[in-house]
């Protein structure tokens, strides 16, 4: 597995536009093809053209592993259509008030950390789409637990202030060893600026040797 370093919209905040599992990149529309095709290869995916919200900011509005997607409720119809006829999916919509659904979860195939600030019934969609265990709970005082932690099946990257016994508590829960890190040169919303499959790593181009090292120990050791 490698950590490469890519930027998107000439910046380096990648998970916010963009979404990865282990088949398939989703790439905001008009997003241009030779870019979406070099990084589909980095990933080992293909990918799709979409939207979410008619928006591009398709990884802070969405989640994804390998057995589903959630969409948030302002999701338009031809956008949820689009994943249960081209992908093989199971499909869920939140709803919730709260629609960045992106920042709000943290997910692999394993497991959820899920923000307190979404209802058990969201929690139960999550459980049955994603397939997962789920807990709730707070990262270093954010609600946007999504935002600070990213994990795929092999390890995870949690804010550099992240509290250590509940590190145990979410590598516990996502089956995966958890390691504090930055990106971007010092961003403590380390989703921003990861895309991560089971196939590779893909970082925000600002991202700084020492932070390549600690996600070097997080995802690859």
């Amino acid at each position: 597995m490698d950590i490469i370093k890519y930027d998107v919209y000439r910046g380096p905040n990648l998970g916010v536009y963009i979404s990865v599992n282990d088949s398939m990149v989703l790439i905001p529309m008009g997003f241009a093809q030779s870019k979406a095709e070099k990084l589909a290869e980095y990933l080992g995916v293909d990918y799709h053209y979409t939207s979410i919200a008619n928006t591009r900011l398709i990884g802070i509005l969405s989640v994804m592993n390998n057995k589903g997607v959630l969409l948030p409720k302002t999701a338009y119809s031809n956008e949820y259509n689009f994943f249960k006829k081209e992908t093989d999916l199971e499909v869920g919509v939140l709803d919730s008030k709260f629609t960045a659904l992106g920042n709000l979860i943290c997910a692999n195939d394993k497991g959820a950390v899920v923000s307190p600030l979404l209802s058990d019934d969201d929690c139960q969609t999550i459980k049955d789409i994603l397939g997962v265990k789920v807990v709730q709970k707070k990262i270093s005082g954010y609600n946007q637990v999504g935002s600070v932690m990213i994990a795929n099946n092999s390890g995870g990257a949690i804010h550099p202030e992240a509290d250590e016994e509940d590190m145990k508590t979410f590598a516990n829960v996502l089956g995966v060893k958890i390691e504090q890190s930055s990106i971007n040169n010092g961003i403590p919303y380390v989703s921003s600026g990861i895309l991560a499959n089971n196939n590779a790593i893909v970082v925000g181009s600002l991202t700084t040797g020492p932070e390549i090292m600690m996600l070097t120990r997080a995802f690859l050791n």
